[in-house]
């Protein structure tokens, strides 16, 4: 399956289902723009299925560091919680 001009995984979240969680996610701080978090809640989700360590999940997830760091902060702010 193609979503906007990329294949979908069938482990990846579809487009209903990102827009279901869209809204329970913190916005950035920061000011500047940030990895798409459609990605890195694809790579957080790769790196538990498949139970590998931070620094193999797949390129086209994102670097490791900042997946790690987005999944330790998501998780002591609550942010799973909101999506459950």
């Amino acid at each position: 399956m193609a979503v906007h001009g990329r294949v979908l995984r069938r482990h990846e979240l579809s487009d209903a289902e990102r827009e279901c969680v869209r809204l329970r996610l913190p916005a950035s701080l920061r000011g500047r723009k940030r990895l798409d978090d459609r990605r890195v809640l694809n790579g957080i989700g790769w790196k538990f299925r498949t139970g590998t360590a931070w620094r193999d999940v797949p390129e086209r997830y994102g670097p490791w560091a900042i997946l790690h760091t987005r999944f330790r902060r998501w998780a002591a702010d609550g942010t799973f919680e909101r999506m459950l």
